[in-house]
């Protein structure tokens, strides 16, 4: 897995007890996995449809730099699952690990449309000569 986005925490991420908020990361988690799944399906109409339990592991605190890791696990025939890790970047620490993360690949009406997907691509394939 690929760890490539990357977050420092700042002061407005942080909740009362000086921690990394949690909604926080969720939203980046949400929005980095959106994007994966975009560029593996070539749709920019994907829904999430399902996020599975969300094991936190540990915390993040103020100046730290996290940084996230998706990689695609199953296609379905409209759908995407994903795998996630967040994980800090100097210690290497897991912060969090989140199992499966569905997304559905949708037409311009919201309906789920099939894919054509069957495995991972990789920027390097997506833009040979």
């Amino acid at each position: 897995m690929n760890f490539h986005t990357r977050k420092w925490v700042k002061p407005e991420d942080l909740n009362p007890n000086g921690t990394l908020f949690g909604g926080s990361l969720l939203k980046w988690i949400d929005e980095e996995a959106a994007i994966y799944a975009i560029c593996q399906l070539d749709n920019k109409r994907v829904v999430t449809k399902y996020m599975s339990e969300i094991n936190f592991l540990s915390s993040a605190t103020l100046g730290d730099i996290i940084e996230m890791g998706i990689i695609a696990t199953q296609f379905g025939t409209t759908s995407l699952t994903l795998f996630c890790e967040v994980r800090n970047k100097i210690t290497r620490h897991s912060i969090l690990t989140i199992d499966k993360i569905v997304f559905v690949n949708i037409d311009e009406e919201f309906n789920p449309v099939p894919h054509g997907k069957t495995k991972i691509t990789y920027s390097a394939d997506r833009f040979k000569d």
